[in-house]
């Protein structure tokens, strides 16, 4: 069977579901897989994850809170309504509520840093483990060329080694630490890496809320597996 494998992969719009292991053999030592993907559904992720939601319990709700007060304030400035604060809808609003909505802006970032901090360690972690993975899989299927997924427009099933190199990664690299060490700083491509992590969340989030709606059962939002298209 041919798949299209669209480009780029989160601007696809990838589904949200049970990462399904291809059923095909490699397809002439050619293979492709998603570092966000893997990285999002791998053990040591989704177990830190779950840690941190512990850890940073208190945090985290006060980020909700804190949300939740903004977005009452933010309501009552949104003329066009819209769910933002434009530049013009802010000069056109009392200085007062301004304030008001900058300071809650301080106290959610202030909340989140220690909480962001420990996911971007986990996912650094995670992604130093993702080259030697796909490496293994590479050896273990004989596969002698990996393609970018955002530079194939069609391919058979097998090509997409994705689940392959989830297994890999959960064998070599378990459990993360969600504790950086002092002076620890995330560079660009952890960032990059964290950020399409939680864009994979965010569309996973999307997903249950719309299960609850239609009287479906969802998973935690911490969790979950993404499938590719």
């Amino acid at each position: 069977m041919i798949t299209k494998l669209t480009k780029p992969a989160l601007a696809a719009g990838l589904a949200i579901a049970a990462l399904a292991a291809p059923a095909s053999a490699q397809v002439n030592g050619i293979g492709s897989s998603r570092i966000g993907v893997t990285v999002a559904n791998s053990q040591a992720l989704q177990n830190g994850y779950q840690q941190i939601a512990t850890t940073y319990q208190a945090q985290i709700q006060q980020i909700n809170q804190l949300a939740q007060q903004r977005e009452q304030v933010v309501r009552g400035l949104d003329t066009n309504s819209d769910g933002q604060l434009s530049e013009e809808e802010a000069n056109a609003a009392p200085e007062a509520t301004v304030q008001q909505v900058q300071q809650l802006d301080q106290q959610i970032a202030e909340a989140q840093a220690p909480v962001q901090r420990a996911r971007l360690y986990v996912v650094n972690q995670v992604g130093q483990n993702y080259g030697p993975a796909v490496q293994q899989v590479m050896s273990d299927k004989s596969i002698s060329i990996m393609v970018a997924p955002e530079a194939i427009d069609f391919a058979s099933d097998g090509v997409d080694v994705t689940a392959d190199v989830v297994t890999a990664l959960n064998t070599r690299f378990p459990t993360a630490s969600i504790t950086p060490p002092e002076g620890w700083q995330a560079n660009q491509a952890t960032v990059e890496l964290y950020q399409e992590v939680q864009q994979l969340f965010t569309l996973l989030a999307i997903q249950q809320q719309q299960a609850q709606q239609q009287g479906g059962q969802a998973a935690p939002a911490t969790g979950g597996e993404v499938q590719r298209n």
